[in-house]
């Protein structure tokens, strides 16, 4: 074999290695893909139905109400709507843990959202959340599984 032949082969097995490291840090969502896009739909949808008080949830995203349904709002749409959007067009693994974890925020803004538009400090109760908060954080509890099943399924590195 000539030297040539040598450096040939030393340049293939480099451009090979380098598309297994490259393969490696990407990800296959499967079937998980449409559960995820029908999720950030569904977070779409709940934000022209009422989430607090009769207040459509657009209007909580632009301040109409206060607190954590507003928090709860941001982080729907950021990490329930934007960032999968962004991690399913560059299928990193990195990004699905940071949907991951975003998510799972997202979720314990929503539900402590719920619990306080059920709560005042009289004795009467508040006046609950609307079909759409909830239907939001339903959404997000979905987002919160997918990812965190998808993250955690990254294949051992070789």
């Amino acid at each position: 074999m000539s030297e040539n032949d040598r450096d040939d082969l030393a340049g293939l097995r480099e451009e090979i290695d380098g598309v297994g490291r490259s393969a490696a840090r990407r990800f296959d969502p499967g079937a998980g893909a449409l559960t995820i896009a029908i999720a950030a739909l569904a977070i779409l949808v709940s934000l022209i139905l009422p989430w607090v008080d009769g207040v459509p949830g657009l209007s909580v995203l632009f301040g109409r109400a206060e607190g954590l349904p507003e928090v709860f709002a941001y982080l729907a749409v950021v990490v329930g709507v934007l960032l999968p959007a962004l991690t399913l067009a560059l299928r990193r693994w990195a990004l699905a843990w940071v949907c991951a974890l975003g998510t799972f925020a997202a979720s314990v803004a929503g539900v402590l959202s719920i619990w306080t538009t059920q709560t005042t400090t009289g004795h009467h109760p508040g006046p609950g959340p609307g079909f759409g908060l909830v239907l939001a954080v339903v959404a997000v509890i979905v987002l919160l599984v997918k990812w965190l099943r998808l993250a955690a399924s990254r294949p051992p590195m070789q």
